[in-house]
């Protein structure tokens, strides 16, 4: 049917009917992956939650109450409250509110930066990629919450520092991805075929190998949110990300630490939450991984 659809439809409609036949493709892959539409599930109910926190909750994230403190999960509090009495389930739907938009934005610097040093170290090449991949190799001799740790200490703590801390420590990864395709993309016969003709450099990254490079970049992003989570929740434990009392899974973490062995809620609802978190992006990340690359879909 879809077939018969593109053939009979105009020469100007084909685009359009590609387009919508691979959104089709990609959402029978996706129905047919557990993992991955497990892990979709579980973070768009996160995601929901985090947008909805002052209707599903009903406590004041940082109102401090004496008299409830280190209260064990019950009716009136699921997840029990914290060493200052506040709601420890409030705290943790949010502490989404910080965590999730930490991920995706780190992620995002990362990539962004990533992709433009990568495109011009894989097009131009010689000085350009040497400059560059030196600069990278350096970043990569230290492991990324050294390097996280260093950029916060020098800007200061803050859930914000803490975000282009971890993007930054995550461009290495991406610039040797798009470096590598891009060196490949850069010799098919269209982009020499463009080359040729006098189409501007700008034009030629940016529309004719950049979009050949983006499938790759957009699993190892989607599972790179999962570990800049993780990353940001570690700055925070340490007392760099969020500061008191702002809600945040890591400074949940750090305040609960010390009841671990009389009020194991404290620490371990942040924690859940966390590795809830991590684990639906990284199997959505790993579907993702199976329905767009076309050597494992085969």
């Amino acid at each position: 049917m879809e077939q018969s659809a593109a053939v009979g439809a105009p020469a100007a409609q084909l685009p359009i009917v590609a387009a919508r036949s691979r959104r089709r493709e990609f959402v029978r892959a996706l129905m047919r992956n557990k993992g991955a539409l497990a892990g979709l599930i579980i973070l768009v109910l996160l995601i929901l939650a985090a947008i909805f926190a002052p209707v599903i909750t009903t406590y004041d994230p940082i109102q401090i109450s004496p008299r409830d403190r280190t209260l064990p999960p019950s009716r009136d509090h699921w997840m029990g409250t914290d060493a200052f009495g506040r709601d420890i389930y409030t705290r943790v739907v949010y502490g989404a509110r910080v965590s999730l938009p930490v991920g995706l934005i780190a992620v995002s610097i990362a990539a962004t930066a990533g992709a433009i040093l990568g495109l011009i170290a894989g097009y131009y090449g010689r000085l350009a990629d040497g400059i560059i991949m030196r600069i990278i190799d350096i970043m990569l001799a230290f492991p990324n919450i050294m390097l996280a740790l260093v950029i916060v200490a020098i800007l200061g703590p803050s859930i914000r520092n803490v975000m282009i801390a971890v993007g930054i420590g995550e461009i290495p990864r991406y610039t040797r991805l798009i470096r590598g395709q891009v060196l490949s993309a850069r010799e098919l016969l269209y982009v020499e075929a463009a080359r040729v003709v006098g189409v501007p450099t700008r034009k030629i990254l940016f529309r004719h190998i950049l979009p050949n490079v983006v499938g790759p970049v957009i699993v190892l992003g989607t599972l790179s949110v999962g570990a800049a989570i993780l990353a940001a929740a570690g700055l925070s434990f340490l007392g760099l990300g969020a500061q008191p009392p702002r809600a945040e899974w890591g400074a949940m973490l750090a305040d609960g630490r010390q009841f671990l062995r009389s009020h194991w809620w404290v620490a371990t609802m942040p924690g859940l939450a966390i590795a809830l978190t991590v684990l639906s992006i990284n199997m959505f990340g790993d579907g993702l991984r199976d329905i767009l690359d076309p050597r494992i879909r085969t």
